[in-house]
């Protein structure tokens, strides 16, 4: 944790000077902040209204320990908030150093885990502003049946996380049972672009399968996967970046898959 606290705060403030410049500080009236690989208090959130020079009066909210899917919970929360006080500017800081908790271990699954982690952060600012990615619905679905798959505990010697290769079929078969809510009712071939968490090679298989997906429709996805890792809940935020590229009026789906087993699901589109 005394790693997490020096090195945590000076990748997130290097997030938060990219993406914000001097005048848009004052005008920051939310932030929310996730992590699951890290915790102190006072928190990385009042760190960041520190280090990024963010009103002292901002409404502070941490989404912790959800994991890799606490980014969409994260512009599920922003989407109520800008819905309910359009004037709010709120801002998204997923901050995870996952290499932190690298540990001995001899399970091959842990082994393989190991090798897809990575260290990263993302911010975004989400607004009433007809530009970006519009945030157009969000679905949740948890199964509780399969909780023993995938969990994150804190142990003497360290953070132990379980990530079981039963995940991926997992992934699979809710998909395949809840593909009419996740997509709001629509085939899949009606969705154009896919920001789908890389949470391993054969999770994107897995969902390309569900969905019966093109090849090519993951490609984003496998890109942010080989170039920085699994990076918990700040990765779906890199594949969502990739999205602003795109010309508008393209119809979106995301999803991110943690422990529960969780899969959150939002539908957007680019404005």
């Amino acid at each position: 944790m005394e790693m997490y606290e020096a090195a945590a705060p000076e990748l997130a403030q290097q997030a938060v000077d990219r993406l914000l410049i001097d005048d848009d500080r004052s005008l920051i009236t939310h932030l929310i902040v996730t992590s699951c690989t890290g915790f102190s208090a006072p928190g990385i959130d009042l760190e960041l209204v520190q280090r990024c020079g963010l009103p002292t009066s901002v409404e502070r909210t941490i989404v912790g320990f959800m994991g890799c899917y606490a980014a969409i919970n994260a512009m599920k929360l922003s989407r109520y908030i800008v819905r309910s006080n359009p004037k709010a500017r709120v801002l998204i800081v997923n901050i995870e150093l996952c290499t932190l908790h690298f540990r001995e271990a001899t399970e091959l699954e842990k082994l393989i885990s190991f090798c897809l982690w990575g260290d990263g952060c993302a911010a975004a600012l989400v607004t009433a502003e007809p530009h970006g990615i519009l945030l157009e619905s969000f679905h949740a679905i948890v199964a509780v049946e399969r909780k023993e798959l995938m969990s994150w505990h804190i142990r003497d010697d360290g953070f132990d996380m379980v990530l079981s290769g039963q995940i991926p079929a997992a992934v699979r078969e809710t998909l395949r049972n809840d593909h009419p809510a996740v997509l709001g009712g629509r085939p899949a071939k009606e969705i154009d672009l896919w920001a789908v968490h890389p949470g391993g090679r054969s999770v994107l298989d897995a969902v390309e399968r569900a969905l019966n997906l093109e090849p090519t429709a993951l490609a984003v996805s496998r890109e942010v996967l080989r170039l920085y890792g699994n990076m918990s809940s700040a990765t779906v935020m890199f594949v969502m970046a990739e999205m602003l590229k795109e010309p508008s009026g393209l119809l979106g789906c995301g999803m991110a898959f943690g422990p529960g087993l969780t899969t959150e699901t939002m539908m957007f589109r680019t404005a």
